[in-house]
């Protein structure tokens, strides 16, 4: 099966001189949940935008569902929902009119039925008759949700979507969004909150300074890049840290009173048996331990400062 949406060497270029986009080649399979990480600049937005069709190409191809966006720009474009970061509605408009005439701009004919259980998915319909002015941020972004899905697009843009949001809610997006990936919906997120890429995505893609820096499942990501950490805490500070200990990567904590220890988590030896053998040795006794792991924050800070 073809891929939703294919680019191919991509670039941009604004007229200012700034090179948004160096040479991106990304493909996004149909049905899954795709989570683009990239720091502020990194040109994420330039590349929502030329797949949406919001921004010129500067030159390469993309191509959504087959088609080419350029020489088939109308058939592309009526495939994609796009929720944007800023919130941009018109606020005496009723929630029911807003869907409605979203669904009619890209050419749809009227389809109540659809709409009530849009809304109703979204937790919605009780409000259809209220005016956009007269709801919380949160209600306001999921009537942008449901304008974005008023035409019943296959591909769908969230930029941001829990900005702004309280936890509560942003775990009922999440559950909205992993429901419409089962009707068949392919998403592509983009966020800030690195812990909901890691929740939600099917694959990752990491991009900084215009270039793909790498695309890999999430799981597969932790596996290959994740290390742990394994946390002691002594019945004594230390001082210092002996050099008997130091084939090891330790580092010491909170005025001497916790032991740091990183590992490789998918090493066969981690060492750890070793370490606390030699710190018996030593008479060092610790209270308590922990293990941590590394989060793809971690992760991503580390793939991007090694670009900077």
């Amino acid at each position: 099966m073809p891929p939703m949406i294919s680019v191919s060497a991509l670039r941009k270029t604004y007229k200012s001189g700034l090179v948004a986009l160096d040479g991106i080649d990304l493909e996004i399979e149909k049905q899954e949940i795709f989570a683009l990480l990239g720091p502020n600049g990194a040109g994420k937005t330039s590349l929502i935008s030329i797949i949406c069709g919001t921004v010129g190409i500067g030159s390469g191809t993309v191509r959504v569902g087959g088609h080419d966006i350029t020489q088939d720009y109308r058939a592309a474009r009526a495939m994609i929902g796009l929720v944007p970061q800023e919130i941009s509605l018109d606020i005496f408009a009723t929630v029911w009119n807003t869907v409605a005439f979203s669904r009619g701009v890209f050419g749809r004919r009227p389809d109540p039925a659809y709409i009530e259980r849009l809304l109703r998915d979204l937790s919605l319909w009780d409000k259809r008759d209220r005016r956009v002015i007269e709801l919380s941020g949160g209600m306001k972004r999921r009537v942008m949700i449901a304008k974005a899905l008023s035409h019943e697009p296959e591909i769908l843009f969230l930029d941001e979507p829990t900005a702004g949001v309280d936890v509560s809610l942003r775990r009922d997006m999440w559950a909205l969004v992993r429901s419409l990936r089962d009707k068949g919906v392919t998403i592509i997120l983009t966020t800030h909150y690195i812990e909901e890429a890691e929740e939600m995505s099917d694959r990752v893609g990491v991009i900084a300074n215009g270039r793909i820096l790498l695309v890999e499942q999430t799981a597969a990501l932790m596996r290959k890049f994740g290390r742990r950490k394994l946390t002691l805490t002594l019945q004594h500070p230390l001082a210092y840290i002996p050099t008997d200990l130091s084939p090891w990567e330790l580092e010491l904590e909170q005025q001497g009173q916790v032991l740091a220890y990183a590992f490789d988590a998918n090493a066969e030896d981690n060492g750890i048996p070793a370490l606390l053998r030699r710190m018996a040795e030593l008479g060092i006794d610790f209270r308590d331990l922990d293990t941590s792991r590394n989060s793809l924050e971690d992760i991503f800070v580390s793939l991007v400062e090694q670009t900077a």
